[in-house]
């Protein structure tokens, strides 16, 4: 419903909300509405806007994509990185920013940066929503965006004076992800460019204990392996990794890249869903320490620098690891998911 993201759980709006929704859902079955009738290409356009625009998790890159192709929605990456680069980063929000959602709740909540995206055109305002009614009806019905203090400024800027001025989900592509990658630059500190040598771990866990243990040095490249859809499996989130690394004050020192993904709370040059996997034999995998690796955040490339006869002669002595489950729903799981630049949905078998 317009207007329910933001209000904490305690709010006194939280009960409206729930009346509004379920009165809403009947009203959709009673004229059968359906999903796919709200879910156009220009609502996923939207929603790719939005996400950029207030400094979002790049978990949403993966839900998005998966939305998206079980909808029968034609959307990838290409999609993701064009309209970044027309959306300015306006949500001064953590974990990069200084305010949280209740802060932003307080000036009215979403439908502020909506408007103000449909002010300059950035979103579509003729498409249905679950109202009934269009984006642009509603957020016209709200009247919101009407104070102006300093404060409402502070929390979300004008887009004449963004943060960033394209938004903060960057895919990445190159010889390491020849699928691609993801990355989150909401942190205006992070480096345009970065080469460093690598170290490899096959999980989280290793990684985590080397770190702790003060065996990553500044301008070392930390490389997971095997956290991919097929290898973790499922792609569990990563936090601890990530912390460990601002923990020890290396965190903008260094780079991370994995074949996984992290939390919504991750900062610096954190690289995930690097496609295709290491489970599945993609260059990730064929990685050795002291390679190197070629970061170029400016123009979206991400290169292993190591020959390609060289990665032929280790693509011919690669072999998987053991899969962590080979009974039961994980394995199944791991058998029938897809890339993470497909959104890792899984197919059926036929």
């Amino acid at each position: 419903m317009p207007g329910s993201a933001s209000p904490p759980a305690e709010s006194d709006k939280r009960r409206q909300i729930c009346y509004d929704s379920g009165k809403t859902i009947m009203k959709l079955l009673e004229n059968n509405v359906r999903p796919r009738d709200i879910m156009t290409f220009e609502a996923f356009e939207n929603a790719i806007t939005v996400v950029n625009a207030v400094g979002g998790s790049t978990n949403a890159v993966l839900h998005i994509l998966a939305i998206a192709k079980e909808a029968g929605i034609k959307l990838d990456l290409k999609d993701f990185e064009r309209i970044r680069k027309r959306t300015p980063h306006i949500a001064n929000l953590r974990p990069a920013g200084v305010y949280v959602m209740l802060d932003l709740d307080k000036i009215g909540g979403v439908p502020v940066i909506l408007n103000r995206l449909l002010r300059k055109g950035l979103i579509h305002g003729d498409i249905m929503t679950v109202t009934g009614s269009t984006m642009k009806k509603n957020l016209a019905s709200m009247k919101s965006d009407l104070t102006t203090s300093q404060l409402n400024q502070e929390i979300i800027r004008r887009l004449n004076d963004p943060i960033n001025k394209e938004g903060t989900l960057k895919i990445l592509k190159g010889s390491l992800a020849p699928d691609g990658a993801v990355v989150k630059i909401t942190n205006t500190k992070t480096t345009a460019k970065f080469v460093g040598k690598v170290r490899s771990f096959e999980s989280e866990e290793d990684a985590f204990q080397a770190i702790l243990k003060g065996k990553i040095d500044e301008g070392n490249v930390v490389v997971i392996l095997y956290e991919g859809p097929k290898g973790g499996p499922g792609m569990r989130e990563m936090l601890s990794v990530t912390a460990a690394l601002v923990g020890q004050e290396i965190g903008d020192k260094v780079a991370l890249v994995t074949d996984g993904r992290f939390s919504g709370a991750t900062r610096g040059l954190m690289i995930g869903h690097v496609s295709p996997e290491a489970m599945v034999g993609g260059p990730i995998a064929l990685l050795k320490d002291n390679d190197q690796i070629a970061i170029d955040i400016t123009n979206g490339k991400i290169d292993l620098l190591v020959s390609e006869s060289e990665l032929d002669k280790r693509k011919k002595k690669w072999k998987p690891i053991r899969p962590h489950y080979t009974t039961g729903v994980l394995a199944k799981y791991a058998s029938q998911v897809t890339s993470a630049a497909e959104g890792a949905i899984t197919h059926p078998i036929r």
